[in-house]
């Protein structure tokens, strides 16, 4: 779970529960307890998962899930190249392509992942009703907690508001109404979501004044313990749900989708693609016609003194300065953009696009080629226990030693290498010997607590 995608270079998701049918296995293939937050995944310890002993006819067997896990650990791998990557070249190069390739749209691809995970809770093809129904709100609820806790924790640290878990948070608690829908009318609200909420946004920041967000935060005792509140949560954060609630959404709804029927893998081939070329293409071509790129570009920080602007991120503590935070001005051209972080409609349909392109491919190919699930099982491993990862990348990069040490002065091609690196052999070893990672395990036993529930 999630990243910062900031021009300052900044450091900035267990095990999903069975349905019925037992469709989530743990390391060793069987049905494992439900202990998932939107972070983690439903692979065995080798990166295959046993297909069910009886699936219900049209489920998706558990070893084209297994693509979720694939999906979340090159999200993870997305957010390294933000936070640690090489720093983008004035000329271009190789730190433009990993920034490019990666701001906005490894969170995104979180968000949409979590979506798909909640379904994985609440029931995948058919929602959970009676007792089962209860139960799996509750342990929603359970994670929320535990996700603001951990998330405010984080924001208290020089990471700031650069942290997505406390976002995930409000995330959760919003799609509780949710859970019973299907796929179909999830898919209409995640369309409505797009269209309306960016410019809904707009208008509302438009209304805030300086003296409105301080009474606000005033009263808000998140934000004066973190920095990081309420309305950060709702609207001014990197992360705001009035926005970001399309990606969770648009996740809920695939999660409610057989993904093993070609049907609606043809569906998604074309979806995903279209969407892409929607987004970036239509935002791209409007800008020109209308001069918006020009108007833009004006508003932009003098991107040639890339050291200068390095050692200013470096200085301000900067985690948290989105690629899109220029864009927002008092013309709007920002609502015609699709630049990460600008919450606009084209960003949005863009990075959905994206999202729902690598989950359809990666399910595919670990589905078609055997030999791909375990020769990519240590990155798998990886997406079983992001959670873990995130909150661990997190504090290495806080932990390194000296102010040149500290992403931005430090990214580089070498420290995302080793950060790559030491996220696999971790996951890869660990996953041996264990069936969770060790906050995947801890917050499923804190989710047990739903059993109780009556």
């Amino acid at each position: 779970m999630t990243e910062i995608d900031s021009a300052a270079k900044a450091p900035p998701r267990d095990l999903p529960e069975p349905d019925a049918a037992g469709e989530t296995t743990g390391r060793a293939g069987a049905a494992a307890p439900d202990d998932a937050l939107p972070l983690a995944g439903a692979a065995s310890k080798d990166g295959a998962t046993a297909e069910p002993a009886a699936a219900p006819a049209g489920a998706a067997p558990l070893a084209r899930l297994v693509g979720v896990d694939l999906a979340r650990a090159l999200a993870v791998f997305g957010m390294f190249a933000v936070h640690v990557g090489p720093f983008p070249d004035p000329d271009g190069g190789v730190g433009d392509w990993f920034l490019g390739l990666a701001s906005g749209r490894a969170s995104a691809l979180f968000a949409t992942l979590a979506g798909f995970s909640l379904m994985l809770i609440a029931g995948r093809l058919e929602p959970k009703t009676g007792l089962a129904g209860r139960q799996a709100r509750a342990r929603i609820v359970i994670r929320a907690v535990i996700l603001l806790v951990v998330g405010t924790a984080l924001a208290m640290t020089n990471f700031g508001g650069a942290g997505i878990l406390n976002f995930y948070a409000v995330y959760f608690l919003l799609a509780l109404p949710l859970l019973r829908l299907r796929a179909r009318t999830l898919a209409i609200i995640a369309v409505a979501l797009a269209f309306v909420t960016p410019q809904l946004a707009y208008a509302l920041r438009a209304l805030l004044t300086e003296s409105m967000v301080t009474t606000i935060d005033g009263y808000d005792p998140i934000a004066q313990l973190s920095g990081v509140g309420v309305l950060d949560f709702f609207l001014t954060g990197l992360y705001p749900a009035i926005t970001w609630m399309t990606f969770v959404v648009t996740g809920m709804a695939l999660g409610r989708l057989d993904l093993s029927s070609g049907t609606v893998r043809r569906r998604l081939a074309v979806v995903g693609p279209a969407l892409i070329a929607f987004g970036y293409g239509v935002s791209w071509l409007v800008l020109r016609l209308t001069g918006g790129d020009k108007e833009i570009a004006a508003t932009m920080p003098d991107m040639k003194d890339f050291e200068a602007l390095k050692d200013a991120g470096a200085s301000a503590g900067a985690f948290d300065m989105p690629v899109g935070s220029g864009l927002w001005g008092p013309d709007a051209w920002g609502l015609l953009a699709a630049e990460p972080h600008t919450g606009s409609t084209f960003d949005l349909i863009g990075s959905l696009g994206i999202a729902i392109t690598v989950l359809l491919c990666l399910t595919v190919a670990l589905d078609r080629l055997p030999v791909l699930r375990r020769l990519a099982a240590p990155v798998i491993a990886v997406g079983t226990m992001s959670l873990t990862l995130y909150v661990g990348h997190i504090l290495v990069i806080l932990a390194l030693p000296g102010e040149s040490a500290t992403p931005p002065q430090s990214a580089s091609a070498t420290l995302l290498f080793c950060f790559v690196l030491g996220a696999t052999l971790f996951a890869a070893t660990w996953s041996r010997f264990f069936r969770r990672g060790p906050l995947e395990h801890l917050l499923n036993n804190a989710t047990r607590l739903a059993n109780r529930v009556r």
